[in-house]
């Protein structure tokens, strides 16, 4: 193996994002073509109108020779199949993701969360891709709803595929962190909305969450590409936020309403559990727990695969966004909020 460099390796290369019009893949894509230089860059997705938006906003309208638009479902393998075709990089980002709406539809959510996964796994080893990152959540550390268990299982079988792969020059990998500032139905647009009637629906007043912005989600997928072996599930540092902290910074002067947790819905999140603990290495800005199944030398690993080496965590180790060492302020968050939604 080679020591972790710093140097991207997006550069000329086929890359392919499903779930491409989403928050990430959006922004993903826009970082690909203004910072690097790919060969190619496919948004595989399902809804054609936001292809259609998509293609006449910037950077991708001034991109139109290096962008193709597929429209396509991870549920379908042949269309995908037809996709990656000649692709070297795969960036999975399609999922089912709203709580509720997988908890009442929870077949659908196993299609496209589970074997959705699975039809992006053997695709991709088909086809000669060289990496494959595949995004996961929170809510998969010691998930209690539909929607954490089926990106648990998506992690899992994309770890997994590593020890499938043969002869194959392909190395699978996943990224789990936390609430993206500002994505779809995410809390703050769904508070800034609410502010209008004067009233902030809170679900506990005890609630915290790990905070990461969209640019930060994009660049720490980059990076991680970039530092991959196979078979690492990569959890960044990153800072928590108290939901009432969340509401004084949308509104000050908004009455707050405790309306009960939702179905399916924690009043913390964790990213790494105790259980974990025993498989987790730290490095200086992030976290690696590694697979189940040793498939590298695990000194090596930890001594190379960054620009520092990683130190084992100690037994009973465990990341919640409520026993988190960095909270943001009030301030921080109406500054974060001005800046990343507007």
């Amino acid at each position: 193996m080679v020591a972790y460099s710093g140097q991207i390796m997006l550069n000329g290369k086929n890359i392919l994002i499903t779930g491409g019009t989403g928050s990430f893949g959006k922004r993903f894509a826009a970082t690909a073509l203004t910072r690097f230089s790919p060969s190619k860059v496919i948004i595989y997705s399902r809804d054609e109108l936001k292809q259609f938006e998509m293609q006449h906003l910037e950077p991708f309208s001034s991109h139109d020779s290096t962008l193709r638009w597929f429209i396509g479902d991870v549920r379908d393998e042949k269309r995908l199949r037809k996709a990656l075709e000649g692709v070297d990089v795969v960036v999975h980002a399609a999922a089912m993701k709203q709580v509720p709406a997988a908890e009442y539809n929870p077949f659908e959510a196993v299609k496209t969360n589970i074997l959705g996964a699975e039809n992006v796994i053997n695709a991709s080893m088909d086809n000669g891709v060289q990496r494959v990152i595949a995004l996961s959540t929170d809510k998969a550390a010691a998930p209690i709803n539909l929607y954490g268990t089926t990106k648990l299982a998506s992690d899992k079988l994309f770890i997994a595929a590593n020890n499938h792969r043969g002869n194959r020059d392909i190395r699978f990998a996943a990224v789990r962190y936390g609430n993206v500032m500002g994505s779809r139905g995410s809390v703050i647009p769904f508070f800034i909305e609410k502010a209008k009637t004067g009233v902030l629906p809170i679900t506990d007043p005890e609630m915290t969450r790990f905070n990461i912005t969209l640019q930060q989600g994009v660049d720490f997928v980059i990076d991680c590409l970039e530092r991959m072996w196979g078979g690492e599930l990569f959890v960044p540092k990153i800072p928590s936020y108290r939901i009432l902290d969340v509401a004084e910074a949308v509104d000050p002067d908004a009455r707050i309403e405790i309306v009960g947790i939702r179905p399916g819905e924690k009043v913390h999140e964790d990213l790494i559990t105790r259980t974990d603990s025993l498989s987790t290495v730290e490095f200086d800005d992030y976290y690696v727990i590694k697979p189940s199944y040793r498939q590298w030398d695990e000194e090596e690993f930890r001594l190379t695969s960054s620009t520092s080496p990683g130190t084992p965590t100690e037994p009973g180790f465990h990341y919640s966004s409520d026993a988190n060492k960095v909270f943001l302020t009030v301030e921080q968050l109406r500054d974060l909020i001005a800046t990343e939604i507007g």
